[in-house]
């Protein structure tokens, strides 16, 4: 049995975007501060392991990364909670 209704040929649908392009800019930039901030956690390491190296308690290591990481996952945050216009 045929139906006689003609059937209209589908339409491509638009790709649409959950976030805009400034969205996507401010996440790349949070995942860019939390990469430097892992990047300035690294190191301090000892080649010798009967000798304790100091530098591990570092200002660097113990408050300026940890704080890098935590302002880049605010960024992020603000990424994906800013609303579109």
């Amino acid at each position: 049995m045929k139906n006689n209704i003609k059937e209209e040929p589908e339409q491509p649908q638009k790709q649409e975007f959950l976030f805009d392009g400034i969205n996507y800019k401010i996440l790349l930039i949070g995942i860019g501060v939390i990469a430097l901030g892992f990047f300035l956690m690294s190191g301090g390491g000892s080649t010798d392991p009967n000798v304790f190296n100091e530098d591990v308690f570092s200002f660097r290591r113990i408050r300026l990364a940890p704080t890098t990481v935590l302002i880049g996952f605010g960024i992020t945050i603000y990424s994906i909670f800013k609303k579109s216009k």
